[in-house]
């Protein structure tokens, strides 16, 4: 302990989050990039095999929002975690700021995906209706 009783200092504490920001939005970004090349590449092969893009598509999309997703969520918690340590107001309304903007994202990008992935499980089932014989 030092003088002050505190086992650790704000600002090694300060510090020490600072680097984990840095980690945890690195991860985040890196997530969103990889996704956002898989997606690409994933597109070009089905193009180059002239498979039908619709149905692929779809399932692309569907992917890369996926990652976006998890992108997002390293994100905001990287935001978070910035305030952790005795933040000031204007902190926390850039907290809230950025928070909101990444919910209404990420509720938008779920809610897509779940639609995505109705229309491919209709698809699906579908064809195998219209041999089912009446």
């Amino acid at each position: 302990m030092n003088a002050s009783g505190e086992l650790v200092s704000e600002s090694v504490v300060r510090e020490m989050i600072g680097w984990l920001v840095h980690v945890i939005e690195a991860a985040g970004a890196l997530i969103i990039f990889l996704g956002a090349i898989w997606a690409f590449a994933r597109f070009a092969t089905t193009g180059l095999r002239r498979r039908s893009l619709i149905g692929e598509f779809n399932k692309i999309r569907l992917s890369l929002g996926r990652f976006l997703v998890l992108g997002l969520e390293f994100q905001l918690a990287g935001d978070v975690l910035r305030t952790a340590v005795a933040p000031s107001f204007a902190e926390i309304g850039q907290l809230a700021a950025i928070a909101a903007i990444r919910t209404i994202l990420n509720f938008f990008l779920t809610r897509e995906i779940a639609q995505e992935r109705a229309e491919i499980e209709h698809d699906q089932k579908e064809p195998e209706s219209r041999l089912a014989p009446p």
